[in-house]
């Protein structure tokens, strides 16, 4: 005897109206497909450029906390203002006569992309005693307790002080074509020359950042900077030329990175070969932020 026929439940048969989507809650997460791998990678590209993005954007808020300090107690700028006017004056008038063979014209002409070097270079001692200063009074502790990347007080104290740097090559330009100083090349190089002084100290403040971080106070840091810059500076062709020095300081001024600073500026100012030096110059930048901003970073981690 057959069996009957029986028809199975209308909700057990599949439903051909039901959609993916409606079966999607029935997935289990191992039986979801994985996203793609660029999908991933796009997701980590971005969030690492909003990273950067936040991190820059902090740097310039930190910056601008510098300026209006700055901006507050005005004396701070008389090594990047007052300064360059009396050494100027000072090496022209007094020394001039007797170093420039009695041509005080001729040797202000010499002496005046050197002595833009020097400047610039001291105006960044400045720079790692306010470092100095800043731990010491606790404001890196409220740094510390906002969600900020750890090298950006660091980098924000850095391009503060472009304007101390741009300020003294305004400044001691100015004041030298009032002295009498004309730049023979063209004004693209005159710009050039500015430039480069301005990226190498803005490579040099690195050492200063170094020294403020590693310093126990705020004043030994100006006595240990003199201590490495008196060398770099007087030892070099700021002054005078590398010819009328003996045997091993014209070797020491081979290598000197003051010395091809100098030497590349006076090209781009009043003739003379640039290539070279301005390689040179360009090669010491760089190793001077492979070196000292690893080890400005380590030292800030350790201070902090």
């Amino acid at each position: 005897m057959s069996q009957p026929h029986t028809i199975a439940p209308q909700s057990t048969l599949y439903d051909s109206a039901k959609t993916p989507e409606k079966l999607a809650p029935a997935l289990t997460k191992s039986d979801a497909p994985a996203p793609p791998a660029n999908r991933t990678r796009n997701t980590q590209s971005t969030a690492r450029g909003s990273r950067v993005r936040r991190s820059v954007r902090h740097a310039f808020v930190l910056a601008m906390r510098n300026l209006i300090k700055t901006a507050r107690t005005p004396e701070q700028l008389i090594d990047v203002t007052i300064q360059p006017m009396i050494f100027l004056l000072l090496f022209v008038y007094v020394f001039g006569g007797a170093i420039g063979g009695g041509d005080r014209h001729d040797y202000l002409q010499y002496l005046l992309p050197g002595l833009l070097a020097q400047s610039i270079v001291f105006g960044s001692i400045a720079l790692g005693q306010n470092m100095n200063a800043d731990i010491d009074n606790g404001v890196f502790d409220r740094f510390r307790a906002l969600p900020i990347a750890r090298s950006v007080p660091l980098v924000g104290a850095v391009v503060a002080d472009f304007v101390r740097y741009l300020l003294v090559c305004v400044i001691t330009l100015g004041f030298g074509y009032v002295l009498g100083f004309r730049v023979q090349t063209n004004v693209l190089a005159a710009l050039g020359a500015v430039a480069l002084a301005i990226g190498f100290a803005l490579c040099f403040c690195w050492v200063s950042l170094w020294v403020g971080l590693k310093a126990r106070n705020a004043g030994s840091v100006q006595g240990i900077m003199f201590v490495l810059l008196f060398p770099l500076s007087f030892g070099s062709s700021i002054f005078t030329p590398t010819k009328t020095m003996p045997g091993w300081l014209q070797a020491w001024n081979h290598v000197n990175p003051i010395t091809k600073l100098v030497d590349a500026m006076r090209g781009l100012l009043i003739g003379g070969p640039v290539g070279t030096n301005v390689l040179w110059t360009l090669v010491w930048m760089a190793g001077l932020l492979l070196v000292f901003v690893p080890l400005a970073m380590r030292a800030y981690k350790r201070r902090s």
